[in-house]
């Protein structure tokens, strides 16, 4: 996302022509086009979203889903400065983070927009809280490999996007 408006498609394609120039032609999935691709699927078009990022590369991220034609209508910057303090974020922590945002009015919930800031044991926690389709970058990743890969996208336990109701959506385009 911090190349630029769009930039995935553009990274996902010469990284496929890397395979094909090596032999080994394999499809090629991002977390910046996985996140898009995953809000895009279950018919997301305002969200708010959680990011553990500082808040100039924050804002990029809303700024690149926007672009994308996702309205963010609330967003919280964790401003957690080291990757590895990242990584060892709480994910317990973040449903009562999200439940402080203006979510009413959104149809979904980003509880991560960083597939190294842990998730997957808060999504169903998150929501059950909400009310609301809860998702995360690791989440709609782990969705598009697995489609791009020919398998059903389901992993019980990890929220409405890989709950089966999606399980053989087609790739983007």
């Amino acid at each position: 996302m911090s190349m630029g408006l769009g930039y995935h498609r553009t990274s996902e394609q010469r990284l496929h022509t890397r395979t094909v120039e090596n032999g080994a032609p394999a499809p090629v999935v991002t977390s910046a086009g996985a996140l898009v691709h995953g809000l895009h699927t279950i018919g997301a078009r305002k969200i708010v979203l959680l990011a553990p990022y500082m808040r100039p590369l924050t804002r990029t991220v809303v700024d690149y889903l926007t672009h994308e034609g996702i309205e963010v209508l609330d967003h919280q910057a964790l401003e957690i400065p080291d990757n590895l303090d990242v990584a060892a974020h709480d994910p317990a922590r973040l449903p009562g983070l999200a439940r402080a945002m203006e979510y009413a009015d959104a149809d979904a919930v980003v509880l991560s927009a960083c597939v190294q800031m842990p998730s997957l044991g808060a999504i169903e926690e998150a929501e059950q809280l909400l009310g609301k389709p809860v998702v995360s970058a690791a989440v709609c990743t782990a969705h598009q490999l697995l489609r791009a890969l020919d398998l059903d996208a389901v992993a019980p336990g990890a929220g409405h996007l890989l709950s089966g109701a999606y399980a053989r959506t087609p790739l983007p385009g």
